[in-house]
Formats: C-alpha cells, sequence, structure tokens
C-alpha cells in the first residue's frame, strides 16, 4: 500500500520536513505513471488503425480474361447514305396534266406510266404534218416522171436544155421539202410520246410538285418529282490519307463494309467497297470512298448517317482484352490487373488499336489473365477485389 501524507510540515525558515521529501517522489512517480499510461493509450491506438486497415473490406469489381484470338483489321468512320441513281423528272413538252397514277412515295419501276398530258394539240400538229408531207411526196413523184419524160425530149430538141435543167431544180427542192416534211412528223409524233412520262429508273417516288389539271411547262425548273434507286444503295466515307496504303493493299482480295444505323446495336447492313477516290483531299488530308449495300430492306435511306466499319483483313494470334478494362493515367494507358490473392497491380500496357467493345494489345497483357473492367476509381495498386457478376452494381459509379 502506498502512503499518502495528509499534510506538509515546514520548519521555520522554509526547510521541509522528512514527510515532504516523501511527498516530492510521490508527485514524480505519478507523473511517470501518467506518461506511461498515455504512451499506452496511444499505442493501442495506433494498433487499433493498422488492425481495422488491415480489416477493411474488399473493394467490389467486375473482371474479365484475357483473350487470344483471330481479330479483323478494321477502319471505322461515319458515313452518309446516297441513292445510286437520283432523277427529277420534268416534262418535256407544255401541256394541261391529266392524269398522275401513281402515288407520293411509291416504288416505281423502270418503264412505269407516271404522268399523262393532254396530247390532242399535238396530235391535231402530227396530223397537218403528214397531210404536207403526203401533198409533197406527190408533188416529187410528178417532178420525177417530168425529169423522166424531159430526159428524151431534150435528146431529140424538143426542150431547151433550160427548161430540162429547172425540172431537175424542182425536182430537187421537192426531195429537200419531203425530207423536213418528215422530220416534222417524226418532231411531232416525238412530242406525242412525251405526253406519256414513264419512270427511268426503278427507285421510290418522292413529293409529288403537281396535281392534275395544273398546266404544266416544258423543262421547268421546278421537277414534278424526284425518283431515288433504294435498293441497291451507295454510302460515301472519308478515311485519313494514312489508312489509303492498307485500303488499296486489300483491295484486291475484296474489302467488306459494315453500316450500322444509329440507335441500332445489331444487325449491321453488309456490302463491298465499290468507288476508292483518285485524289485526297488537300483540305482535310483524307480520301473519299464509296461501298454499295444491296438493301433489299430498305433500311437505309439517302441522306442518313451510318457508322461504317471497313474490314480489311484478319490478324490471327492477338491478345484482346474488354476496351472497358484500359485506363489513361499520367503515365500513359494501364490496366489494373487481378493478381492470385485477390489483390490487384497496375500494369502499363501498349494498345495498338481499340474500338468500342475490344482493346488489342501489343505488350503489357497475356492470354488468361484477369483484368478490372469496372470500378477501377477505386483502386489502388495493392488493393483487394471482390469480382462480381457483370450484372451486378453496388451503385458506385465506376
Amino acid at each position: 500500500m502506498t502512503y499518502i501524507p495528509s499534510s506538509v510540515d515546514l520548519k521555520p525558515g522554509g526547510k521541509q520536513t522528512p514527510s515532504s521529501d516523501h511527498s516530492s517522489r510521490f508527485f514524480g512517480a505519478l507523473v511517470v505513471f501518467a506518461v506511461l499510461t498515455l504512451s499506452l493509450v496511444a499505442l493501442g491506438c495506433g494498433g487499433s488503425a493498422q488492425t481495422q486497415r488491415r480489416a477493411a473490406a474488399p473493394v467490389p469489381v467486375t473482371a474479365a480474361e484475357v483473350e487470344q484470338k483471330t481479330m479483323p483489321i478494321t477502319i471505322r468512320a461515319i458515313g452518309n447514305v446516297e441513292a445510286i441513281e437520283t432523277v427529277a423528272i420534268k416534262a418535256r413538252i407544255g401541256g394541261e396534266l391529266l392524269r398522275v397514277q401513281f402515288h407520293e412515295g411509291d416504288t416505281v419501276h423502270r418503264g412505269d406510266v407516271l404522268f399523262a398530258i393532254d396530247s390532242r394539240p399535238y396530235e391535231a400538229a402530227l396530223a397537218q404534218a403528214e397531210a404536207v408531207l403526203a401533198r409533197d411526196r406527190a408533188l416529187l413523184a410528178k417532178a420525177e416522171t417530168d425529169i423522166t419524160r424531159y430526159e428524151d425530149l431534150v435528146k431529140q430538141d424538143y426542150v431547151t436544155k433550160e427548161q430540162y435543167d429547172q425540172i431537175n431544180v424542182d425536182a430537187a427542192a421537192l426531195r429537200a421539202a419531203v425530207a423536213a416534211d418528215q422530220a416534222a412528223v417524226e418532231t411531232t409524233q416525238l412530242n406525242i410520246d412525251y405526253c406519256t412520262i414513264t419512270a427511268p429508273v426503278t427507285g421510290r417516288t418522292g413529293n409529288l410538285n403537281v396535281k392534275v389539271g395544273n398546266l404544266i411547262k416544258a423543262n421547268d425548273d421546278n421537277a414534278m418529282v424526284t425518283i431515288n434507286q433504294i435498293s441497291p444503295i451507295n454510302v460515301t466515307f472519308s478515311i485519313p490519307a494514312q489508312q489509303l496504303p492498307a485500303v488499296l493493299a486489300h483491295r484486291g482480295s475484296g474489302i467488306s463494309v459494315l453500316a450500322t444505323l444509329p440507335g441500332e446495336a445489331s444487325g449491321a447492313a453488309t456490302g463491298t467497297l465499290t468507288f476508292v477516290d483518285n485524289a485526297v483531299d488537300t483540305a482535310t488530308s483524307t480520301i473519299l470512298l464509296k461501298a454499295t449495300f444491296a438493301n433489299r430492306e430498305e433500311r437505309m435511306w439517302p441522306g442518313q448517317f451510318v457508322d461504317v466499319t471497313a474490314i480489311l483483313g484478319e490478324e490471327p494470334d492477338r491478345v484482346v482484352c474488354p476496351a472497358a478494362a484500359v485506363q489513361t493515367g499520367q503515365q500513359g494507358q494501364h490496366v489494373f490487373v487481378v493478381t492470385a490473392d485477390k489483390s490487384v497491380e497496375m500494369r502499363p500496357v501498349q494498345v495498338d488499336r481499340m474500338d468500342e467493345r475490344d482493346a488489342v494489345i501489343d505488350s503489357g497483357l497475356s492470354a488468361g489473365e484477369t483484368v478490372v473492367t469496372d470500378g477501377q476509381l477505386r483502386l489502388v495498386p495493392g488493393s483487394v477485389v471482390e469480382i462480381k457478376d457483370a450484372g451486378q452494381s453496388d451503385g458506385t459509379p465506376s
């Protein structure tokens, strides 16, 4: 038991008694005890924090396995759908529009009748031209008979040579008149034919700009209707000039082109590269290409924008990981690789090419390794992770 004095005795002159020496030693021991206690508490708190850190819950992430497989060599671009043939229908002659034999938006075929213009004025003109032709043919026949008759008379000096020459001139003039009359008849017949307007191509009609009863002008600036060929159809797109050598190298074997409509994740249309422009655009350093698609279901329409993927060829045995696994930091591109003890290490990688789904890796990864595809923002090298299914989510954005 520790003895605690109840008082301190002081002698006159300020000297302490033996009881004051005991008090000093007691207070000194008390201070040392307090310091040791605080030190132990501090050490206990520090150990508790470290223990808590060691016991922290694993970070939930999604992951995928790195694969080694054959990958296509592709070029991606934004393309524009264009009709192979676009025809603006205009009348070659004027007159009243009698019939429209299709509906707006109909698909018409080459040779189908579209419009009928009143042909009666041209039929009357044809009858007149044919009558003039018949008259001049009769006069020509008379002139040719005169030539035969006067040929013998001039030999017998019954008519002068001058008269005989005049008969030949008249016959020649009538021959020219008959030829002109024949041309007039053919022209008038063409005008009658032009009164019936047929489709020059197979395609889909657009907005109808005339109605029955309208007076049609010949070669009017405004088209009566426009026909666009929908099937087959072209898609034009431009690529950087640096990619042109690869396109030319694979063009001989045929280059497939995929076109995906906006908002459609699957069901891309397949076509063939059919045109490479003969010059690079110096303003943009790009070159124009065209691909032709059958478009039998008429999914693509002129004027649409589509995502284009040109498949130049295939590369076997390439290391591939999901594109979502590749992150970009201050030191370049990297991925988080899950080790055997469920911790992660940050691995720098060299990416050859990448699309929205896959990344082709030149170096840094091997087939069979596991990489984190979601949850990278919560990771540091050495973090312990818990791999979830791709469909699960903890509500934290990656």
